[in-house]
């Protein structure tokens, strides 16, 4: 049996959806991983820019998409505040700083948690079955004040 490396996983992925793994692909995708912080397009840039100096924001930006769309990242989008990314494909709880927006994954066993394998699908046949919708994904998400503006708005 041959082991299968990250890097032909990646690759993989990306030729189900018509892509190759290009350097700026794979060193997107390791700024992510990299991080336990969710951070936007312009922290990835930055991070990206110290290996490719001539990289441009747009090609983040399209770099991203593609990742996006052959499944190696997930995207959280907040309405009219940037988008944040998570290498972290696997549905999972997070916690939002309502006032700074800070992401965090949140560890916790929850049924409906990445730690209860099958729990989460059954959670959207709930919701399948209780709305009549076609269910294709679903986030759970916290929000509150960090401990960093907590202590700030005690001043």
């Amino acid at each position: 049996m041959q082991m299968i490396t990250e890097q032909e996983e990646i690759s993989r992925r990306l030729n189900i959806k018509g892509y190759r793994l290009t350097k700026q692909r794979l060193a997107v995708l390791k700024a992510l991983q990299s991080t336990k912080s969710h951070p936007d397009a312009n922290w990835i840039y930055e991070k990206v820019r110290k290996e490719i100096p001539h990289i441009s924001p747009g090609t983040i930006y399209r770099t991203l998409g593609v990742l996006k769309e052959a499944g190696l990242l997930r995207e959280l989008d907040y309405g009219s505040s940037l988008s944040h990314y998570d290498a972290n494909t696997e549905n999972h709880p997070h916690i939002v700083c309502t006032n700074c927006g800070r992401i965090d994954d949140l560890p916790l066993s929850l049924p409906l948690a990445h730690h209860a394998p099958g729990q989460a699908h059954k959670l959207e046949e709930q919701a399948s079955k209780a709305t009549d919708f076609l269910i294709t994904d679903h986030r759970l998400e916290f929000y509150g004040l960090c401990p960093h503006c907590r202590s700030s708005s005690a001043d």
